[in-house]
């Protein structure tokens, strides 16, 4: 073990001051859309057992002229019974990000897996805070979501899509 410390301002850096070994950073973090139904209220808020839950998971990102990335992650979900729609949540959270010494073939899994792993608390805080407010308690928490997972389908159906497009099987 060693006792020599480096501090933040001692680390080695690029010209751009950030650190060699590449990485992002989080400018901001917005809510571009938020969406909150609950259409049977208050008959809703009284409903026997659970609901059935669907939800959907949309990732998109995108260069700016200005160098920087814009990640946004859409997350719906919808809760009802046979007889109706309990509530329907839908955000689209976003956040801007900058890279920092990313080699262009890593740009893409940071900017659909690490990136929205940093945004989804938040945004998961927000949904449960709208079916709080919505009069549900307790409020509906996502279960935290694999973007490797999602990534890796995502790689996969694109894949099946170009063989398909070259007439290959």
């Amino acid at each position: 073990m060693t006792d020599v410390s480096t501090t933040a301002a001692e680390a080695p850096q690029t010209q751009d001051g950030a650190p060699p070994n590449g990485g992002f950073r989080i400018l901001a973090q917005y809510v571009r859309d938020l969406s909150f139904e609950n259409p049977k209220a208050p008959d809703s808020l009284r409903i026997e057992g659970k609901p059935g839950i669907d939800m959907g998971v949309e990732l998109n990102a995108q260069g700016r002229p200005d160098g920087l990335f814009e990640v946004d992650m859409k997350l719906s979900v919808k809760a009802s019974t046979d007889a109706m729609t309990v509530f329907n949540v839908e955000l689209l959270y976003g956040g801007l990000f900058q890279l920092n010494n990313v080699a262009p073939a890593d740009i893409e899994p940071l900017l659909l897996i690490e990136c929205p792993r940093y945004l989804f608390p938040f945004a998961r805080e927000i949904i449960a805070r709208a079916t709080a407010d919505g009069g549900f308690y307790p409020p509906f928490m996502m279960d935290p979501i694999d973007f490797v997972a999602i990534y890796m389908a995502r790689q996969q159906q694109m894949a099946a899509n170009a063989d398909a497009g070259t007439g290959q099987a």
